[in-house]
């Protein structure tokens, strides 16, 4: 590993940068930040501000983004499901949301769809609300969401990402749950880009949604977004950001620095000038470079796929067919972790595969990718 690819901030940590091919995972830091991100939030932190204005000034860029009524630049998305939650269990009240985890007398049931549970729906919870589940396994129909409904119920959730089944899908969702006076809330931490995600769900009728911030807009790790309707965002507000309060609500743990709502906004900005387009066609570069690479090998289906529920952006996938005579997929991949330098690339969906996610890897590493697999793989 070269000096240009060991900065010394890691070097004196003893801690070395590996190749993520792997995507926008949180364990590998999400996604890089741009220069202009990075130099936002130095000036950020060179004075002082009124964090509530610039919370308040931060959300209105976000809300133009997402055309909601409000936006809200959170502590990343698990904070935004933490603050959805509670909005729609206390309103703006201001005493209930003082009172939380402690949901006596509030509405504290959000419905779920059995098939959307995941490591990261606990964040639901977090607020002290309670996961009622919905539907068999991975299928439902509109009356298992419907006989859901209680007189307890504040919301229903929805979770949108790769090879998520979707069970009677957002519409209907939205429809059943605003038939019973219910807000619909929506984790699509992933699912930018495409861009047109930011609206697309609100135009739909959801009543608040969250995304990470940290993955394919490119701000900082630690943040996210969250946009909806003008009287839960409030009562977001209200969980998050109730300063004056004698008690510290269920958002305090989640505060976002000056800098991290800047290098935010910051992010956000540029993402919405940006050529997607363009981003897109150099991922899909990568993809046939590697696929061209491992052409012809016995044994295996090396194939771009750009299924949109699926794969975040084009990426070539690795099958290993009946007649494969070589390492495991689990072999291929640890030899790859094992390397110089470390490469992690995706686990794949519901086959056993090994896909190469393109949306984090730096021009010239798809190379060295190419290069390592045609040897893990012999």
């Amino acid at each position: 590993m070269t000096e240009q690819q060991w900065p010394e901030v890691y070097r004196k940590l003893g801690v070395k940068p590996v190749i993520n091919a792997q995507s926008w995972v949180t364990s590998l830091g999400g996604s890089l930040m741009r220069p202009e991100v990075l130099r936002a939030m130095d000036e950020a932190a060179t004075a002082y501000v009124d964090m509530m204005d610039l919370n308040r000034a931060a959300g209105e860029v976000v809300a133009r983004a997402c055309g909601s009524d409000m936006g809200l630049v959170t502590a990343g998305c698990s904070a935004a499901e933490v603050l959805m939650a509670a909005a729609c269990m206390t309103g703006d009240d201001e005493a209930r949301a003082e009172q939380l985890p402690d949901t006596t007398g509030m509405k504290n049931e959000i419905l779920l769809f059995s098939g959307h549970r995941n490591r990261y729906d606990g964040a639901f919870e977090f607020s002290g609300a309670k996961i009622v589940e919905f539907g068999h396994g991975d299928s439902a129909r509109p009356y298992h969401l419907e006989s859901a409904f209680t007189d307890q119920t504040c919301a229903v959730a929805f979770v949108i990402g790769p090879f998520i089944k979707q069970g009677i899908g957002l519409e209907k969702t939205i429809e059943i749950a605003h038939a019973h006076g219910v807000p619909v809330i929506i984790d699509a931490a992933a699912e930018v880009p495409p861009r047109e995600n930011l609206s697309k769900f609100i135009k739909m009728g959801a009543d608040m949604v969250a995304f990470s911030g940290g993955k394919g807009i490119g701000g900082p790790q630690s943040a996210g977004l969250l946009a909806g309707r003008k009287n839960l965002m409030e009562a977001a507000y209200a969980n998050s950001l109730n300063l004056n309060s004698p008690k510290a609500g269920i958002g305090r743990p989640m505060k976002v620095s000056k800098e991290n709502l800047v290098g935010m906004v910051a992010a956000l900005e540029l993402y919405m000038d940006t050529d997607e387009s363009a981003i897109i066609e150099g991922w899909r570069s990568k993809s046939d470079y590697i696929a061209r690479k491992l052409d012809g090998i016995k044994g295996l289906k090396v194939v771009i796929e750009d299924t949109p529920t699926d794969r975040q952006g084009p990426q070539p996938v690795i099958y290993f067919e009946r007649d494969w005579k070589g390492p495991s997929p689990a072999e291929v991949r640890q030899t790859l972790l094992d390397g110089e330098p470390s490469i992690r690339v995706g686990g794949g969906g519901i086959r056993n595969e090994i896909n190469i996610v393109m949306v984090n890897v730096r021009d010239g590493e798809e190379k060295v990718i190419a290069e390592r697999l045609l040897e893990a793989l012999s």
